[in-house]
């Protein structure tokens, strides 16, 4: 029996702690997708400690499962212990490695896939997404405004790449002719892309 009271303290510890889990607004929304939908298979891409995989658990088909993709060990061990406290260890997945080795490999069909890991690369998990999903299934990206530099015209050298690489998903997504896409400016940015 899945224990979910274990959420609040394993989010207080990723907040104390400044591991990147979902903001509250971008969860309630995410949220209220899984909702209606009831996806028997979801795809994470940045697992960190589990948070929003096991958000994500309360909301799968009766038979669902998530797969989630983590590149550091640490967060991997934490994750593991995390979705065991909760009791879902039979609902998440969680595979060890970077995204990009790994989602060449996958061969599943998935009916929401969530992207929440390096903002560099979301224009590569992309690409996975598309080929991972079929007509029904939703796209979900995180952080798309990057703290709102991507709207501004933020030039500073260090975040420059990553600002430059979101500017160009968000564009990628959004003019997609299979896509019915939408960029929602909640928390840090939501992008939910329904495939057609």
């Amino acid at each position: 029996m899945a224990n979910y009271e274990y959420l609040a303290e394993i989010e207080k510890y990723g907040r104390d702690n400044k591991i990147p889990i979902l903001l509250d607004e971008s969860l309630d929304y995410i949220e209220n997708i899984l909702k209606e939908k009831r996806p028997k298979r979801i795809l994470e891409i940045g697992t960190a400690i589990g948070f929003s995989a096991l958000c994500f658990s309360k909301f799968l088909a009766e038979d669902g499962r998530i797969d989630t993709i983590e590149i550091e060990s640490l967060r991997v061990e934490q994750a593991i212990d995390n979705i065991a406290k909760v009791g879902v260890q039979d609902k998440i997945r969680v595979i060890e490695g970077d995204a990009l080795d790994i989602l060449p490999y996958l061969q599943e069909v998935y009916d929401v896939v969530f992207i929440d890991a390096a903002k560099g690369k979301y224009n590569e998990f992309f690409e996975h997404a598309l080929r991972l999903t079929k007509p029904g299934s939703i796209i979900i990206a995180d952080n798309v405004l990057y703290k709102g530099y991507v709207l501004s015209d933020y030039n500073k050298h260090k975040q420059r790449t990553a600002v430059n690489k979101l500017r160009e998903f968000i564009d990628l997504v959004l003019n997609n002719p299979k896509l019915d896409a939408k960029l929602i400016e909640i928390g840090d940015g939501l992008i939910v892309a329904n495939v057609k």
